[in-house]
């Protein structure tokens, strides 16, 4: 159901609560607490939440999608109690969007359209904001995102645990942190994810349109390949891909979260909207198309995946095409590529899966970083 408020009004009934009013729905033994709260704003669309057996469900960490550095700087120089009494100190004063804040918009811009064509569905994008911060700081979080006009509905404050627990409860589908160690615990746990970092240079990307973008192996696909031209060079990895072009490559990753992006691309498809799609997919590989795209090509078709776009850059500097794409967010498993994407102004997220992290930190320690 859809019902419109006035910035005063209060509903009632078992799927609503007070505007602005958080609601406790559930405190575990290790004191992290999950919250449901409506936004308040000029004019409120209350809607029921979907199950997260029917949802996109997008987790996003409050330093991904808030700019928190000063308070991580109080947190790491003056510890905890510090902190937590900076954070009360500051409630109400907004965190500045970070990183991630556009890819939520987005988000939120599109199941404006799926409510249009499909009011009762529960195919929509269902956002949780996860922090390991205490409870307390949930007062300025709350605020941020009045402050902000999102509609976050869901919370999960760990007050210092992992949320990995948390996020299969939630049967995440996507899950963006500025913590590398807790993305790879999500990743072995088979949960799609990725490290996202602050940037000072942003490209302004579209308010109509979600654009996400996809480097293919180690990450739609698995890290097969990436291991022949590691290990073997260029000319064993093309030998490889051509004896094997009709062989399936195995799941990457982020599979699971494309094959979601598809499911609500097609919803707009049978309304006759294709071409009017809010949702705009982009496969930006290093791979050769003659020599090596093909399978990556059968792959993604066998699958039962359309990409809107590929971009085959047969090992050319991915930034510039990625700057004229304009991306909400770009995936690729290596630093390199998310580091030259970031100076174009591309807000990429590192991967961390498959053979390429062995060379990443083989550079790392190489350059005394």
């Amino acid at each position: 159901f859809q019902q419109n408020l006035e910035p005063d009004a209060k509903t009632t009934g078992p799927n609503t609560q007070p505007c602005g009013t958080p609601q406790v729905i559930l405190e575990s033994e290790h004191l992290a607490l999950i919250l449901t709260f409506t936004p308040l704003s000029t004019q409120i669309s209350v809607f029921l939440q979907p199950k997260p057996e029917n949802a996109v469900t997008v987790a996003v960490s409050s330093r991904v999608l808030f700019r928190t550095e000063r308070e991580q700087k109080v947190f790491e120089q003056k510890g905890v109690e510090e902190y937590l009494r900076y954070q009360i100190e500051h409630e109400n004063e907004p965190f500045a969007p970070g990183p991630a804040f556009p890819f939520v918009k987005a988000l939120e811009a599109v199941n404006i359209r799926l409510r249009e064509l499909y009011p009762q569905s529960e195919e929509l994008f269902d956002i949780v904001l996860v922090t390991y911060n205490h409870a307390h700081v949930g007062i300025r979080l709350i605020n941020t995102i009045n402050h902000h006009n999102l509609f976050i509905e869901r919370f999960c404050m760990t007050g210092g645990s992992s949320p990995i627990g948390y996020l299969k409860a939630w049967q995440t589908n996507l899950y963006l942190s500025a913590d590398a160690e807790k993305v790879r615990e999500a990743l072995a746990e088979g949960i799609a994810a990725a490290t996202m970092f602050m940037t000072e240079k942003l490209t302004e990307v579209s308010q109509s349109q979600l654009r996400v973008a996809f480097d293919g192996d180690a990450v739609l696909f698995s890290d097969e390949s990436e291991r022949i031209f590691k290990t073997h060079g260029l000319d064993k990895f093309f030998e490889h891909e051509k004896e094997n072009e009709d062989t399936l490559l195995d799941h990457g990753p982020l599979k699971g979260f494309l094959e979601a992006l598809g499911k609500l691309q097609k919803k707009f498809y049978a309304k006759g909207q294709r071409l009017d799609c809010p949702i705009r997919t982009y496969l930006v590989t290093a791979r050769s198309a003659a020599s090596s795209g093909i399978r990556a090509l059968k792959t993604l078709r066998a699958w039962g995946l359309e990409i809107d776009e590929a971009m085959f850059l047969a090992g050319a500097p991915k930034g510039p095409m990625l700057e004229k794409i304009r991306p909400h967010i770009y995936f690729d498993d290596q630093m390199f590529h998310v580091e030259g994407a970031a100076e174009m102004g591309t807000v990429a997220a590192h991967v961390p899966y498959g053979i390429a992290q062995k060379y990443n930190s083989q550079q790392k320690m190489s350059s005394g970083k």
